[in-house]
Order: structure tokens, then C-alpha cells, then sequence
């Protein structure tokens, strides 16, 4: 790992509100990702299941974690499986956690034992236990084709074990996880920092003739410089028409004088990730019209980051902006105001040019663990992230900030990133 590492009170805190939540005479079982094959013999970077490093800090393949409260032998109430190292694999791969090591990261795990012993102890432990809490993935925007690890185990466990009461560990990780405590909040501070700075490199990078696979190399090249481990999620570098393409992920267009350059980034610093939307002009001055589009969508987003607070939810919060952005259409000239009035509710047409939502859960994911359907709460952390799209004219524009929600205002983790036009523009002069 790259970033500085993470006070281990913080995941034994999160092990102790999780067991809190479990059933009586339940056992948890967790399991770091998969390490997955590229081509030939070499693997994608590895990236630590988001729950597992949740609850252990651990960041290493081949990890396993047993939560059991009620155990009737308390060296197992919490056990950590790591992968067994030896000098063969410290030559080829460096250096793996030891027990110790694993102890202190944890936050006091006391029982770590190397993990060709999971099977033994589990067989030992399922004897007493009632029920099992298994974790799958449960964001509800995933898409997984793949048999990943805890689907895998799933099916073997309840082979084994048929006559338990299985239950879900992703409700329970949806609770804990969507509220941010202190030491989250704080990581996440640390990636909005980063990427601020990579943004700023940006501004003093482009000029007409830049390639958008550059930009995307200055954006690494601070990200990995100031200890991040990577991006949070592929990055966005469109410019002229491409501006208007969702995700656009090719980055390889030369950016020309007299366009746009839509940017969508951000880094993951200790498994947090930021999320960060700018639009910047190539030669360094907006048109009038990209200028009218530009400040149009800023409206949007400080009314809408202002509706971030407790008591409204997520659903309703993402119905508001398409009224906002309706109204801004309308003044663009886009829509007619009396072709609104006549619209059909269930297909308004602010969708031509505005066909997402305003806002995601944001952490450890990027789309982060979340009800959209409750109220909003304190310590939640989201994107506010409207747009105007106009193909036609090669105008896309969305703009993006990371937002805590708390008990009085919301507070804009991001607040200190150049976004206006007159600002952008002034710094690209330098």
C-alpha cells in the first residue's frame, strides 16, 4: 500500500457495531477479493474487498475474517485468516503481513492464524453456531457476471452446511457504511485533496494540440505522487463532442482550440474515493454560449448541493434536479416553456439533454452502500454532480463536488477546488 497507514482503533470500532447488529448465536464470515487474471500469468492490481477492509484494514489477497460473538471458546469471538508468507514468496512477491503486523493494522485482533486452517476451524465452530451471516455484493448498481469469491463460497457452504439459517451481511454493512465517521470523513478530505491538486496541474497543463491521454497522465502522475493508490474510477478526458458521452473512456483525442474538455476524476486514497467533474475551455477562454451552458448548470448545482441535508432522500433529491435543469433549459433556449407545460410527466423532455441522476453515495465505493428510498442522515457523504448535454453543438457540461451532509449545512469537501468560469479561466492564464 501507498498511503499512510490507518489507526487500527477504527476498525475495531467497526467490528464492535457490526457484531452489535448480528442475531444471536451468528457466525459472520468475510473474504478479501479475488485477484484476477489479466492475461497469460499476470493478474490485475489487486484491490481489497471494500467490507473486509472495512472491518480489518487489512490490504492483502487471500484474506479471510470470522466474526462469532457468542462463541463458546472466546479466542474465536474474531478471527483473521492470512495468507501463510515464506522466504520463496517474499523473494518474488515482498513482504506479506505477519501475525503481528496483521494485529496492529487490525486494531487487536488477538486469534490470526494462516488460512489452510479456515476449513478446520470453521467445521469446529459451525457445530455451535445457529446462524451464518454471508457477504455478497449488494450495491444496487452492480452488474457481476463473474462467480466471485463469496458467491463461490455461498454455494460451497450451504453444500456443507444445509441446515443453518443463512442470512445477508450486506444489510448490515449498508448501515454501518453509509454514515461516515470522523476517520472516513478525514480519508476522504485527503483524496478531494489530491485530486484538487491534480485538477490544478490540469489547468496550467492544457493548451490547444494536448492529447486527452496527457491529461490523463499529469492526473496519474500527482495522484501517485502524493501516495494514492490510484484512480477511484476509470477518468473521463473528453473534449469537443465527446463531452456529452456519459462515460467516455477512450482519451485519445487530440483537444482543439475553441472546444471543451470534459473532466470526470478522481483518486482513491486508502480505499476512499473522490469523484470529480470539471469542464474547461482548451485555449483557455469559454464561448459565449459554452460560458451560458456553463454557468446555467453551476445554478443547478448550488441549489441542488444545498438540498443535501436530513429529511429529503436520495430519489426525491435526483426528481428535483430534473426540475431545475428544466428551468435553465428553458432560458438556454432548449425547451419551450409551453412544450413543458404539455409534456408527458412519465417522459419530460428535460431528458434530451439531462438523463441522469444528481447525485450517488459515495466512500469506499465510488457508488457507495446506501438507501435511496430513506431520509437522508448526517454523516452520509454524496456527489452532487448535474448536467446539461448538447450534442448538436458539441456543449457538454457537468460539474461535481463531494458533499457531507450534516445536522446544519452541508459542507463542500471540495469547496476549495476552483468552479467558476471567471476563476477557471484566470488560472488558465498562468
Amino acid at each position: 500500500m501507498k498511503y499512510t497507514p490507518v489507526d487500527g482503533k477504527f476498525f475495531a470500532e467497526n467490528r464492535k457495531r457490526f457484531a452489535a447488529l448480528m442475531k444471536p448465536n451468528s457466525i459472520a464470515i468475510f473474504h478479501s477479493n479475488d485477484q484476477m487474471p489479466r492475461n497469460g500469468d499476470d493478474t490485475y492490481p489487486f484491490r481489497q474487498n471494500s467490507d473486509l477492509w472495512y472491518l480489518t484494514g487489512i490490504d492483502q489477497e487471500d484474506t479471510y475474517l470470522m466474526i462469532y460473538p457468542d462463541s463458546p471458546r472466546p479466542e474465536y469471538k474474531e478471527v483473521l485468516f492470512l495468507r501463510q508468507t515464506n522466504e520463496v514468496i517474499a523473494a518474488w512477491e515482498g513482504h506479506m503481513y505477519s501475525k503481528s503486523e496483521a494485529h496492529e493494522a487490525s486494531g487487536g485482533i488477538k486469534t490470526i492464524v494462516w488460512n489452510d486452517e479456515f476449513n478446520v476451524l470453521l467445521t469446529t465452530l459451525m457445530v455451535y453456531a445457529e446462524n451464518v451471516y454471508i457477504n455478497l455484493n449488494e450495491n444496487d448498481r452492480q452488474a457481476w457476471k463473474v462467480p466471485y469469491r463469496d458467491l463461490r463460497f455461498v454455494k460451497e457452504i450451504k453444500r456443507r452446511y444445509p441446515l443453518h439459517n443463512y442470512l445477508r451481511a450486506g444489510n448490515l454493512m449498508r448501515q454501518l457504511r453509509q454514515i461516515k465517521s470522523q476517520t472516513e470523513v478525514d480519508l476522504i478530505k485527503k483524496a478531494c485533496g489530491i485530486t484538487r491538486d491534480a485538477f490544478l496541474r490540469t489547468l496550467k497543463f492544457v493548451k490547444p494540440g494536448v492529447m486527452e491521454y496527457e491529461i490523463e497522465a499529469e492526473i496519474l502522475h500527482e495522484f501517485i505522487r502524493q501516495r494514492a493508490t490510484t484512480y477511484a474510477y476509470y477518468p473521463i478526458i473528453a473534449s469537443g463532442k465527446d463531452s456529452c458521452v456519459l462515460h467516455y473512456h477512450a482519451n485519445n483525442k487530440e483537444c482543439k482550440s475553441g472546444d471543451i474538455i470534459a473532466m470526470d476524476f478522481g483518486c482513491e486514497y486508502a480505499n476512499y474515493a473522490s469523484d470529480l467533474t470539471r469542464v474547461i475551455p482548451v485555449n483557455g477562454k469559454f464561448t459565449k454560449r459554452q460560458r451560458d451552458v456553463y454557468d446555467a448548470v453551476l445554478r443547478v448545482f448550488k441549489k441542488l448541493r444545498n438540498n443535501l441535508r436530513p429529511g429529503t432522500t436520495l430519489n426525491d433529491h435526483n426528481n428535483l434536479s430534473g426540475q431545475v435543469v428544466e428551468e435553465e433549459l428553458i432560458k438556454l433556449g432548449l425547451l419551450k416553456a409551453e412544450d413543458v407545460k404539455k409534456q408527458d410527466p412519465d417522459r419530460p423532455l428535460y431528458k434530451k439533454y439531462y438523463m441522469h441522476g444528481a447525485s450517488h453515495f459515495m466512500g469506499l465505493d465510488t457508488h457507495d452502500l446506501g438507501h435511496r428510498f430513506e431520509s437522508i442522515k448526517a454523516g452520509m457523504v454524496f456527489t452532487c454532480e448535474p448536467g446539461i448535454y448538447i450534442p448538436e453543438e458539441s456543449i457538454g457540461i457537468r460539474i461535481e463536488n463531494d458533499i457531507l451532509v450534516t445536522d446544519k449545512d452541508p459542507i463542500d469537501l471540495m469547496g476549495d477546488i476552483p468552479i467558476e468560469a471567471d476563476e477557471i479561466e484566470e488560472l488558465m492564464k498562468k
